[in-house]
């Protein structure tokens, strides 16, 4: 299979297969949970790898925070050959490698040594911003020869050229071979919250994942610009847009709000600057909310879909016909393991009911 195309038929529905069902996707991102430790989260994460690679899920992502009490880990190249390892079907990609952070020569080398080793199940999905704040930005980058101004499109252009050897005649780089050399790149895909990464993915012809979970950037604009401005490319022949969503689902829309009640703190104390372990839905329920705390989360719960099956089935198929997304990968940010587990075994169950946006619309 080439390295630059998406994956063949997965039970869930994948890229690449018409007659599948929307691929359902996973993003994990080991969030400590109150009362455990990281190596804990680090376990469950690979753990619920395992789980949903069972059910057939498409693609299981991990991400890159520092600095962030609430998230174990900030090495998802690290994570991603655990995971293959662990698993046996499913792909497994970064979501993302935050590049300003890294030698695009770094990222190459790790990525290339992923597809050989896990040939056809590796992404590489690349993100702008530096997954951190501004202290730990600065201690990544020390010893980099840093410009002052944004240099996430010329770091990307290097990564590509390690890849394609398109580099200009007298580039000193071009002299370098990245190992190993018989080997290219998994499938690119830019990550983002506005409308930036989706032009740029529609541009150079490669595939976009938007996090609704976070974004305040208007949906809409960030799936339909890029399906619009699309370029083929070596990379894909057609656009493959991502919506990634904040989902709890259980068996009852009672159960799915008791859960959520961890997300909906979480996401309060984080607006607050505070990126404290997951709380328990305990201690979510005791929390002295004010008026203005309760405004705050009715807002916020425009980014996470609660409930049972039929209210989560009608809420993603309301997302799938307005954003014409080919993919929907969902992040389960709740305290307990099991009923995170749960959640993802009823999602697996809702696959019939979910319909491609073509239908959806008729």
């Amino acid at each position: 299979m080439n390295a630059h195309q998406p994956p063949s038929s997965q039970p869930i529905g994948s890229p690449g297969n018409p007659a599948a069902a929307v691929p359902l996707s996973v993003l994990d991102l080991s969030f400590v949970t109150a009362g455990h430790s990281g190596p804990e989260a680090l376990r469950g994460t690979i753990d619920l790898a395992r789980h949903v690679d069972a059910l057939g899920f498409a693609r299981f992502w991990v991400a890159e925070h520092h600095n962030l009490p609430s998230v174990a880990s900030g090495a998802p190249d690290i994570m991603a050959g655990q995971i293959l390892a662990a698993t046996r079907r499913i792909r497994v990609g970064s979501g993302g490698v935050m590049l300003p952070n890294h030698a695009p020569l770094m990222v190459a080398e790790r990525f290339k040594v992923l597809e050989a080793l896990y040939p056809g199940r590796v992404d590489l999905g690349l993100g702008r911003a530096p997954g951190s704040d501004q202290l730990a930005s600065i201690a990544l980058r020390r010893r980099q020869n840093v410009e002052p101004e944004d240099d996430f499109l010329d770091r990307l252009r290097e990564l590509m050229a390690f890849d394609d050897g398109r580099w200009a005649p007298d580039h000193p780089f071009r002299k370098i071979q990245v190992m190993p050399v018989d080997v290219r790149l998994p499938p690119l895909f830019l990550l983002g919250s506005s409308g930036y990464s989706a032009r740029l993915s529609a541009q150079i012809g490669v595939g976009f994942a938007f996090a609704h979970h976070f974004a305040t950037h208007d949906v809409l604009d960030a799936m339909l610009s890029y399906r619009e401005g699309f370029q083929p490319s070596e990379h894909l022949e057609k656009p493959h847009a991502i919506l990634a969503l904040s989902v709890v689902c259980a068996q009852t829309d009672a159960e799915a709000e008791r859960l959520a009640a961890s997300v909906d703190l979480s996401h309060l104390r984080r607006q607050r600057g505070s990126f404290a372990p997951i709380p328990s839905p305990e201690e979510a329920a005791a929390y002295p909310y004010t008026e203005a705390d309760r405004a705050f989360i009715r807002r916020n719960r425009e980014r996470v879909l609660v409930g049972g099956p039929e209210t989560v089935a009608a809420g993603l198929n309301r997302f799938l016909a307005t954003t014409l997304a080919d993919e929907l990968m969902v992040t389960t940010p709740i305290y307990d393991p099991e009923a995170k587990k749960r959640s993802y075994e009823l999602l697996a169950e809702l696959r019939p009911a979910l319909r491609p946006a073509q239908t959806a619309t008729a």
